[in-house]
């Protein structure tokens, strides 16, 4: 399972929007490739950021 993937079923389960830190300790993936990943699957809009560096599955 790649990174966006793992990303977005953490932030799918998750019950309140999650910080960058979280989610790479969610799951275990080093923090880059996360905000990487984060970037991304904002630019695809299929994750929201509710609060600034805090984000949800939209």
């Amino acid at each position: 399972m790649e990174a966006k993937e793992r990303i977005l079923k953490i932030l799918k389960s998750a019950e309140k929007p999650l910080k960058s830190g979280e989610i790479a300790e969610l799951t275990q993936l080093d923090k880059t490739e996360v905000d990487k990943a984060i970037k991304l699957l904002k630019h695809e809009e299929l994750i929201d950021s509710p609060k600034r560096c805090y984000y949800s599955h939209k």
